[in-house]
């Protein structure tokens, strides 16, 4: 088994202080033919104590940019240094995480989960349309109603169709008559080549597709097809719940991968990740950007390194059996809440391998949905609410909403 080692708080303090001084000095010894510098100084101050023993806010202030891909060769040389511990993240989820051979994906640290899948999007429209030949009607992202609104945005913006498939209301698991009339009919309209984007965890209901599912529908159909897993909520939860999956690189099915830092790992906002096996961001490739180095394949373009070596710092603050211990805690935290809706009859659904745990509407109501800060499936008429267990949600937290729970259906019980 691969693991990934937990590192002292003085060693990860080491490590990106070192990465920071391979980086070019702004203050210094700075590059004047670069249009970028540290923070602006009369705001943000670098003679702060403090900042000898904080690293991260160090790397806001020396500003890091990380254009580019890292893992494909070149890259500016202006932030080596840094760059280096992105490509140790990247390699640290793709091995540890992901279940891919060594040296075997390239990937960088988007900002979200939203770019990160429109990235992989991008990618196989191009392959699409350059290796076979494909119009852009004639290519469509598939994937399931409880999908991430990314999907429908990005198809937007490449100008592709998506194709919506029904999951069964119980299970949330694909429905394969759904699936079948969709690709029947969508083949009769011209629709030939398909992007199948699969959930590991639904942001809604943290339910889990079956890769092969699609595949074989699509292949009984005669469509060709390429397939990326988005783990932008289960990518840090599913390996750790559920070892066994099919929805990382051990599957030759999955391309490429989503995750979201800025979610289960508590790293800043505007934090995604994207990897692919190798030789897929080639698709991606802007030749234009000839005066960066090594040109740039991502969707962003220029991001801050910051926010790549935040994501770093926290995973080696754990170490892959620390990261397990933490989802082993949040899954008993979600068992007590399930069983306490067990109790008390009230409708709901979960993944036992996740920690989200989405209730009917119909047992609540809006005042104790804004009191605990429950998230709808929509806004205007709700069907579902759901409750995330992360790090800040203690089973004595949980209490006073069951309570209220208990209370709310003792009132829906008919009279006597």
């Amino acid at each position: 088994m691969r693991t990934w080692k937990k590192m002292s708080r003085e060693a990860i303090r080491g490590r990106v202080f070192k990465a920071l001084d391979a980086n070019v000095d702004f203050y210094n010894h700075g590059s004047i033919g670069v249009p970028a510098s540290h923070l602006d100084e009369k705001v943000f101050h670098r003679d702060a104590s403090f900042l000898k023993e904080a690293p991260f806010l160090s790397a806001l202030l020396r500003n890091p940019n990380h254009i580019g891909c890292h893992t494909l060769g070149k890259s500016e040389s202006f932030f080596r240094g840094t760059q280096a511990i992105e490509r140790e993240l990247i390699a640290l989820c793709a091995k540890d995480i992901l279940g891919a051979d060594p040296n075997a994906v390239d990937g960088y640290v988007s900002s979200g989960g939203t770019e990160a899948n429109m990235q992989a999007m991008w990618i196989y429209r191009n392959y699409f349309m350059r290796e076979h030949g494909a119009r852009l009607d004639e290519i469509a992202v598939l994937c399931s109603e409880d999908a991430h609104y990314s999907m429908s945005k990005g198809a937007d913006i490449l100008g592709i169709k998506r194709i919506i498939v029904n999951v069964d209301q119980a299970s949330r698991r694909i429905c394969p008559k759904s699936l079948d009339r969709q690709l029947s009919e969508h083949k009769e309209r011209g629709i030939r080549f398909c992007i199948v984007v699969v959930n590991m965890m639904t942001t809604m209901f943290g339910s889990v597709d079956e890769p092969d599912v699609y595949a074989a529908a699509l292949e009984q159909m005669g469509m060709a097809f390429m397939m990326h897993a988005d783990g932008a909520y289960g990518g840090f939860v599913l390996p750790f719940t559920e070892p066994g999956h099919a929805l990382d690189f051990r599957n030759p099915l999955i391309q490429s991968v989503t995750l979201d830092a800025h979610k289960m790992v508590q790293a800043p906002y505007g934090t995604g990740i994207f990897i692919a096996r190798k030789g897929w961001m080639a698709y991606a490739n802007t030749k234009e950007a000839s005066y960066v180095e090594g040109e740039d394949c991502t969707i962003v373009g220029s991001r801050s390194g910051a926010n790549a070596i935040a994501v770093w710092m926290i995973l080696m603050s754990y170490g892959r059996f620390g990261w397990e211990e933490k989802m082993e805690i949040l899954l008993k935290r979600s068992s007590w809440l399930e069983n306490r809706l067990k109790e008390l009859e009230i409708g709901y659904f979960r993944n036992p391998v996740s920690n989200i745990i989405t209730i009917r509407s119909e047992y609540l109501n809006r005042d104790i949905a804004s009191r605990y800060g429950l998230v709808p499936d929509m806004h205007d008429s709700p069907k579902w609410y759901k409750v995330v267990v992360m790090d800040h949600v203690s089973i004595d937290s949980l209490i006073p909403m069951v309570d209220d729970l208990a209370a709310f259906s003792r009132k829906l019980l008919p009279s006597v």
